[in-house]
């Protein structure tokens, strides 16, 4: 079996029964389960959700995007090995430890694989919730051009690339394309301030002024379990994105969760301790991929020019990436998991047909 056969690549084509299309995103796939599945598996499954919940089989893929474009490499390999698994392993560590330590619930209800999550259906807060520990990437850019503006933050001036900031900041952008917004434009992931929220709350999603405070109270603490986590692997949490929604549980209550994936090298910087120490980055992320790709490239403009956005798609689609490209990749990915998992992640030989079989007989999901 080649290492091309071991990666999922393609996750929006399996038999799951479903009234709905398969919505697929640049990672996951997500199956809308029919109001029979659901009512049946929250009740033969003792799920902590109203009976009535819309439910959704969500597939994790091996996919990597980068500069907003999917990237592959030689010999048909359309993806990272063990990536997603990866991805889906941190995510479920974190989630569960949140869970332990009070913070909030997230969307997920059940792991039937580690590619895959059962989750319930939420009404998402249309807000991308950036943390910043450390100035780098493109808040960096700005800092060193003299913004010290950043939404609706001053920051001091003073600061040296890749240090620690004074505070843990906060930087919201839109999660959508939000209308109708005094002072925000309508177009996807802009950055927004804490007064766009509270004169908006309603437009962002939110049920209350007090839920910008849980909001950010959740950012807050979520951020902290994982950096102090990291901190005694030696791993340093640098920023991550985090993004929540509303669910109703089984006694009819609405309450806010985190939703989407926490603390991943997708959604996350993690920097190597012992490295930075020494004045030097090494990325334990998908930033690590960004800088390959941009050395990789004669013109990397073309990754960064948001204006040569086609030249930019042709050449993801046109390009097949050398195979240590993407096995430096997965060596990351393996090994950051691995370190916070504190198990072994073993790569099936097929995903694909596990995920059918334990979906058609523990689950009733597949005819």
């Amino acid at each position: 079996m080649s290492l091309a056969d071991k990666v999922l690549a393609v996750n929006n084509d399996l038999p799951i029964r479903t009234d709905e299309p398969i919505h697929s995103g640049k990672v996951r796939s997500v199956y809308w389960l029919t109001a029979a599945d659901s009512r049946r598996l929250i009740e033969q499954k003792g799920y902590d959700v109203a009976p009535d919940s819309p439910l959704a089989i969500m597939v994790i893929s091996d996919r990597i995007s980068a500069f907003e474009c999917v990237w592959h490499g030689e010999g048909d390999m359309r993806g990272v090995p063990g990536k997603g698994a990866a991805l889906n392993a941190i995510s479920n560590h974190w989630f569960q430890l949140f869970k332990e330590q009070g913070l909030a619930d997230s969307h997920i209800l059940d792991i039937p694989h580690p590619f895959v999550w059962i989750v319930q259906k939420a009404r998402p807060v249309m807000i991308e919730a950036i943390c910043r520990q450390y100035i780098t990437g493109s808040m960096w850019r700005s800092y060193s051009k003299g913004e010290r503006e950043f939404c609706g933050n001053t920051i001091a001036d003073g600061l040296e690339k890749d240090s620690k900031l004074p505070e843990l900041l906060i930087t919201p952008s839109t999660k959508g394309i939000l209308k109708g917004i005094p002072g925000v434009p309508e177009q996807d992931d802009v950055n927004i301030t804490r007064t766009n929220i509270e004169d908006n709350y309603k437009a962002f999603n939110f049920n209350s002024l007090d839920d910008i405070d849980l909001y950010e109270k959740l950012l807050g603490e979520g951020f902290d379990v994982i950096s102090a986590e990291l901190a005694k692997l030696d791993q340093i949490f640098i920023d991550t994105k985090f993004e929540f929604g509303y669910v109703t549980d089984k006694a009819g209550q609405e309450k806010l969760i985190y939703m989407d994936e926490v603390g991943t090298p997708d959604s996350s910087r993690i920097w190597d301790g012992p490295a930075y120490r020494e004045g030097k980055v090494v990325e334990n992320s998908k930033e690590e991929f960004r800088q390959l790709l941009l050395k990789h490239f004669p013109d990397p403009d073309i990754l960064l020019n948001k204006e040569r956005m086609d030249e930019r798609s042709a050449l993801a689609r046109d390009n097949a990436l050398p195979t240590e490209i993407l096995m430096q990749v997965s060596n990351t990915y393996l090994s950051i998991a691995e370190k916070i998992t504190g198990e072994k992640l073993t790569l099936s030989d097929n995903p694909k047909a596990e995920i059918i079989e334990i979906l058609k007989d523990q689950y009733g999901l597949i005819d």
